[in-house]
C-alpha cells in the first residue's frame, strides 16, 4: 500500500508577502535607520521644552516648571515681529515660486528649437543644485557695498552703492530675488511637464476658429496647467512657517534682524549661541504644531479640491 502523503503547509500570507518583498525591505532598511537615529530618537529631547534645562543635570534631573516656557514666549517682546517676519517671508516666496514658473514655463513653451530649449532648461536648473552655503558667501560678494559687482554697476550709472544685506529696507527684497533665481528653474520644470500633457489638437482647433496666441493661451493653456497650479500652491502652504532657514543664516547680520529674523534663525542664536535650551525647544515645538496643523490643512484642501492623496 502507498503510503499516506501528509497535506502540505499552506504558507501564510505574511509569510508569502514577505518572502515576495524581503529584498525591498531590505533596501529600504538603511533609509529607516537613519530616520530612525536623526528624525525620531532626538524628538525624546521635546521634553526640554517644559523644564528649566541644565546641561548639568540632563533631561532626567531637570525640573519640571510646565507651561512657563510657552508664557515666556508669548511675553517675550520680540516674538511678534519674528512671526510676522516669518510669515510675511514665506508668504511672499511661495507667490513669487508660483507666478515666475508659470511665466517662464509658458514662455519657454514657445520654443521651437530642441537644443535652445535644452539649454534653457538645463541653466536655469543648475543654481538649485547649489547649497546656500556656497551662494550666501558668492551674493556676499557680488552685493558687497564697497566692491560688489552690483554694486560698481549701480555706482557706473550715478546712483550711491547700496547696502544689499544690511540695510533693512532692501534685506527682504535680496532675499525674495535671490530665492527665486535659485528655485525657479525647478518649479518650472513641473510646470512645463505639465505643458506638454496638453493635447496638442485644441491648439490646432483653436487656430482654425481663429484664436491668437494669447487667447489660445488664456482658453487651453492656463486651464490646463491649473490643477497642478492648485495642487502646488495647496502644499506649499504647509510651509508657511518655513521661511528658508538655509538662505537667511548665511546672508542676514545683527543689523538687519528687524526684518529678516525668522523663527528658525531665532530658535539658533538662543538655543547655540546664548544656550536657553528650554526656551528654543519651546519655540521649535509652538513652529512645529503649528505647520503640522497647517500641513494637514493643506492636504485636506489638496484632496477636497484638486483630488489630490499623498496616501
Amino acid at each position: 500500500m502507498k503510503e499516506m502523503e501528509l497535506p502540505k503547509k499552506k504558507k501564510s500570507i505574511f509569510a508569502k508577502f514577505f518572502n515576495k518583498n524581503t529584498p525591498l525591505h531590505l533596501m529600504i532598511l538603511p533609509g529607516l535607520l537613519i530616520l530612525l537615529i536623526f528624525n525620531y530618537l532626538p524628538m525624546f529631547g521635546v521634553v526640554m521644552a517644559f523644564q528649566n534645562y541644565r546641561p548639568a543635570r540632563g533631561i532626567l534631573g531637570s525640573d519640571w516648571v510646565g507651561l512657563a516656557n510657552f508664557r515666556d514666549i508669548m511675553n517675550f517682546p520680540d516674538t511678534g515681529q519674528i512671526v510676522f517676519n516669518t510669515t510675511y517671508i514665506a508668504a511672499v516666496k511661495i507667490v513669487l515660486n508660483l507666478i515666475v514658473p508659470v511665466i517662464f514655463a509658458l514662455l519657454i513653451n514657445e520654443v521651437r528649437k530642441k537644443w535652445f530649449l535644452k539649454g534653457v532648461q538645463t541653466i536655469i536648473y543648475l543654481p538649485n543644485f547649489i547649497s546656500w552655503v556656497i551662494l550666501g558667501g558668492v551674493f556676499i560678494d557680488l552685493l558687497s557695498p564697497s566692491s560688489g559687482l552690483i554694486n560698481e554697476i549701480v555706482k557706473a550709472f550715478g546712483h550711491k552703492p547700496i547696502f544689499f544685506l544690511g540695510d533693512n529696507e532692501w534685506f527682504r527684497r535680496t532675499i525674495f530675488a535671490t530665492d527665486v533665481w535659485k528655485n525657479f528653474g525647478y518649479n518650472t520644470i513641473i510646470y512645463f511637464a505639465a505643458l506638454t500633457g496638453i493635447d496638442g489638437s485644441l491648439y490646432e482647433a483653436a487656430q482654425i476658429d481663429g484664436a491668437n496666441k494669447w487667447k489660445q493661451i488664456k482658453h487651453i493653456t492656463l486651464p490646463g496647467i491649473m490643477p497642478i497650479v492648485v495642487v502646488m500652491t495647496i502644499l506649499s502652504l504647509g510651509n508657511i512657517l518655513n521661511a528658508g532657514f538655509d538662505q537667511i543664516f548665511n546672508l542676514y547680520n545683527p543689523s538687519v534682524y528687524k526684518t529678516g529674523d525668522i523663527l528658525d534663525t531665532f530658535v539658533y542664536r538662543l538655543g547655540f549661541q546664548q544656550a536657553q535650551y528650554s526656551f528654543s525647544t519651546a519655540i521649535g515645538l509652538f513652529k512645529s504644531v503649528i505647520s503640522l496643523a497647517l500641513t494637514s490643512l493643506s492636504y485636506w484642501f489638496a484632496y477636497k479640491f484638486s483630488d489630490f492623496r499623498i496616501f
